[in-house]
């Protein structure tokens, strides 16, 4: 090792629909933000980005619009990208003396060449030197220490905001993957659907979000949660608080997440046996923000008969693992995406 590959300092990025990740090579994670960007409509520049944007969504005037430039899992605001990831590396890269990185990003398995260009584009715009694609379970698995180059079966299920990702990995590569744009940003429409059609009430995503996270299950708890929530009166059109119990959540949640388990087993039937008889052994492995909606793992395991674990903090899964595939960069070049390409 070079003395120049000492002192570099690479990034790894989770470029989420829901957070944005960056990590240094070597200081793991220095920056959690959620995807959001605030922008000035007239002259274009950069208000604020991550947790001061996310403030604003549904509460700005005319000439400022906060958005979430990503959309289950690709960019769909190009221009909105660029300046928010421009905005979040400038800040990583100014704190740590960040000059000119290589990037390893996190993106979803299903993604378009068009949407990976896209995303190419966005980090180099933002100052990278080159950048370098890989797949988010890949990455999820690499992050949970999971070791993908043997010659043996592993299952990942990483459950984000924008998409579900089912990947079964084996000899460094994806045998079999699925995706599907059902993950933790339609369980929080769900929520405000439910809130909506059944109580009459109208909420927003962060309250949706809140709710989600305080007392969201996939299986009734055994003491039944409940937490209180103000909205708008849909019949009066003034706020009112009501109190919402994880059962009613549970029940709104429902569909969706029988949708995911599905996906799962559809991966599963496709595994050839000599990975399938592996995957028996070891169990499903769960990362990403929707591996910790309570009793989410109990439902999978006895939808599919298999055991369930959830990853060590699923939410850095993708992060980490872009950040430790910086280490290996020639070892996993052929995980990386556009190095196929190149």
């Amino acid at each position: 090792m070079g003395l120049f590959s000492i002192v570099t300092k690479d990034l790894g990025i989770d470029l989420g629909t829901a957070n944005t990740l960056v990590a240094i090579k070597g200081k793991g994670i220095v920056l959690k933000e959620p995807s959001v960007v605030a922008i000035d409509v007239k002259t274009r520049s950069i208000l604020a980005t991550g947790h001061e944007a996310k403030e604003m969504l549904g509460r700005t005037p005319g000439q400022i619009k906060a958005v979430r430039p990503l959309k289950d899992g690709v960019i769909a605001d190009l221009t909105a990208t660029q300046l928010m990831l421009k905005n979040m590396m400038r800040k990583v890269c100014d704190k740590y003396a960040v000059k000119r990185p290589r990037v390893v990003v996190g993106v979803p398995s299903g993604i378009t060449e068009v949407e990976e260009r896209a995303v190419e584009e966005a980090v180099l715009q933002a100052g990278a030197r080159e950048v370098f694609l890989i797949e988010e379970p890949m990455a999820a698995a690499i992050g949970a220490n999971l070791d993908v180059a043997e010659p043996s079966g592993n299952i990942i299920v990483d459950i984000g905001g924008g998409t579900t990702e089912v990947a079964v990995i084996s000899l460094g590569g994806i045998v079999v993957s699925n995706s599907v744009k059902i993950a933790g940003d339609d369980l929080e429409e769900d929520i405000i659907n439910y809130v909506k059609k059944e109580l009459n009430l109208a909420i927003g995503e962060t309250t949706a979000e809140q709710i989600k996270m305080q007392i969201g299950c996939a299986l009734p708890l055994v003491t039944d949660s409940t937490m209180e929530i103000r909205g708008r009166d849909l019949t009066s059109g003034l706020p009112r608080n009501i109190i919402i119990s994880s059962t009613q959540i549970e029940a709104a949640m429902k569909e969706s997440i029988i949708k995911i388990i599905e996906v799962i087993k559809n991966t599963l039937e496709k595994t050839p046996p000599e990975l399938a008889s592996d995957i028996v052994e070891k169990g499903i492995i769960l990362a990403g923000g929707g591996a910790l909606i309570s009793n989410l793992d109990k439902l999978i395991s006895i939808q599919t008969g298999m055991p369930v674990y959830v990853t060590e903090s699923p939410l850095d899964c993708v992060v980490k693992g872009a950040e430790k595939t910086l280490y290996e960069l020639e070892k996993l070049k052929d995980v990386l995406l556009n190095s196929r390409r190149r």
